[in-house]
């Protein structure tokens, strides 16, 4: 079979009644749990999980969490909500704020950011993101520091590796603090923590290990992110939730996922990765999306690398025996 875009296209009301079933299979007679706990983002992938929840469980048997902090986007609790009220189900609301400073989140992430940008200051916005387009040349993922001040005016410098170390450290105490309370809830109601993470953020480590990556059921992990806009649209997922850009909302500054870590659109990224699973050449995959083999080469070698460095974030805790006659 020739290569095509079509490839990457699902039944997405198959899939659905696939994806329900082995939900209720996983958390009732497996996990024992009877219901479900999502934190609800206002994204696309956090609400089609609902959906699928909703289909699973029906809406009496879930929680979601909208869980905003200082600088998240005002956007995504109110998606939340709106989204809440779509499916009709119960939505609890926790700032994340208070936890965050007694963690000293921001003042060790500031910390860090002043030793690259001095004048760093209250009023100032920060990211971390990625060089250019990958369709356009070849860059290594060397990450850059960006701010921007009260008035507009940017500045971007690489960032060298103990300050990037620190602030990312300092940020994903944002996931990992919204990964307790998903437990905390799921705990008093003997629920199941469900995780959001598509095949992208899965496979090539875009998530945080024991924060967003924490889950007891991963019902998407294995939908290109492509695939979850066709699932969106047959879930009747608003329309506004559909239409809006991917971010992380971790950065104060607004910060998409294209532009910190995927590096090409997913419309583009998907089909070249999927062309890499099924054994197509780069040049049948150039010719289907309309690249050269170079960009596909390109786009094919970046996600093989994220593929290897997800290895340890995917990977459970290891467990050192003693040597013995048994394993001498």
């Amino acid at each position: 079979m020739a290569f095509s875009k079509n490839l990457i296209r699902i039944d997405p009301e198959a899939v659905t009644r696939d994806i329900a079933e082995k939900l209720r299979r996983s958390v009732g007679r497996h996990l024992h749990k009877r219901g479900a706990v999502i934190g609800l983002s206002g994204g696309i992938d956090s609400s089609v999980t609902l959906a699928l929840c909703v289909r699973a469980f029906g809406p009496e048997k879930i929680l979601g969490l909208a869980l905003p902090e200082s600088e998240s986007s005002p956007e995504s609790t109110r998606l939340a909500q709106e989204l809440a009220s779509r499916f009709n189900i119960r939505l609890q609301v926790e700032n994340l704020t208070p936890v965050l400073e007694g963690f000293h989140s921001y003042a060790r992430r500031d910390e860090a950011i002043r030793k690259v940008f001095p004048e760093f200051e209250e009023g100032h916005t920060a990211k971390i993101i990625l060089p250019g387009d990958l369709m356009e040349k070849e860059t290594l993922n060397v990450f850059q520091l960006k701010i921007t001040a009260p008035g507009g005016e940017e500045k971007t410098r690489r960032i060298p590796l103990q300050e990037y170390l620190q602030i990312v450290a300092a940020s994903n105490f944002k996931q990992r603090c919204r990964m307790s309370l998903l437990y905390y809830h799921a705990e008093r109601l003997n629920y199941a923590v469900i995780g959001t993470g598509n095949k992208n953020e899965h496979e090539q480590g875009f998530f945080v290990k024991y924060g967003d990556g924490g889950a007891d059921v991963k019902p998407i992990a294995h939908l290109y992110k492509t695939q979850i806009y066709q699932l969106a649209e047959h879930l009747e997922i608003p329309r506004d939730i559909r239409e809006r850009i991917p971010t992380t909302d971790t950065y104060s500054s607004e910060c998409t996922q294209e532009e910190f870590f995927f590096r090409v659109p997913f419309e583009v990224g998907d089909l070249a990765w999927l062309a890499m699973e099924r054994g197509y050449s780069a040049a049948e995959a150039a010719a289907a999306l309309d690249l050269t083999e170079e960009q596909v080469y390109r786009i094919q070698n970046d996600i093989r690398r994220k593929l290897k460095t997800a290895e340890y974030l995917k990977s459970a805790p290891l467990h050192l025996v003693e040597p013995g006659p048994e394993t001498s």
